[in-house]
């Protein structure tokens, strides 16, 4: 472990252990330092460690504080790791699987919590799927949008930021283009409808059943076009896979 590494687990520990609760504003940096044992460089090098990855926040003027550390907020750099995976065949399969082992149990979970106002919320985004027909942009935009909207009734803010991260924004649009080429996004509309006649009957085993075949269906279109597929084409403009 590096000089570095180890000072930051020590403002790590601090926190863990209630010292530095969530909200709570750091020791001035040569404070810090000397509490720590450290040098003041080493000190300020371990801060912007974990202010990147949202533990701390720099203030500037203000001092540094320890964030909020909600789910949302620690794991909202997973998206941005998934996109760098969209070259790798075997990475990708490997988020699908994922997703396919959480996701239905999401969705089951829903059933069983989801409010009338979440539950128009969904139709909401399925009616305007059913509107765009072909537009990918638009449908991609609302089935990111339908499947939030499901996992968020489940009140797990974790399992939401999980599956927002692993569906991937350029994987997602991937899909729903390579969909409407091949004029299946019809069978996937479907599929989305009895996601939701599912919740609206508040049937937890078949709300699980529907998204699992929904996912399997996405992760079976996307094993037979990857074996064919070119690099991805698409630029940082595609929206927030679902399918």
């Amino acid at each position: 472990m590096s000089l570095t590494d180890r000072a930051i687990e020590q403002i790590r520990e601090l926190i863990r252990t209630g010292a530095l609760p969530p909200g709570s504003k750091l020791p001035p940096e040569p404070e810090l330092a000397a509490q720590l044992g450290l040098s003041r460089n080493l000190a300020r090098e371990a801060v912007k460690a974990l202010a990147v990855a949202r533990v701390l926040e720099v203030r500037r003027g203000d001092g540094t504080y320890v964030t909020s550390l909600q789910p949302s907020l620690l794991l909202e750099g997973l998206g941005g790791a998934v996109e760098l995976l969209q070259g790798d065949t075997v990475a990708l399969l490997d988020l699908m699987e994922v997703r396919r082992l959480l996701e239905p149990v999401a969705t089951s979970l829903a059933a069983t919590r989801i409010s009338d106002e979440q539950l128009a919320e969904v139709k909401r985004h399925l009616d305007a799927m059913r509107a765009a027909r072909d537009d990918v942009e638009q449908l991609n935009a609302h089935d990111a949008a339908f499947h939030r909207a499901v996992v968020a009734a489940t009140g797990n803010e974790t399992l939401l930021t999980l599956l927002e991260g692993i569906s991937g924004r350029t994987l997602r649009a991937r899909i729903w283009r390579g969909l409407v080429d091949d004029q299946a996004s019809g069978r996937t509309l479907a599929e989305h409808e009895a996601i939701f006649d599912a919740l609206s009957s508040r049937d937890a085993v078949l709300s699980h059943a529907a998204a699992l075949m929904h996912v399997n269906h996405t992760e079976k279109w996307l094993r037979e076009h990857l074996r064919n597929a070119d690099p991805v084409e698409d630029g940082p403009q595609a929206s927030p896979v679902h399918g």
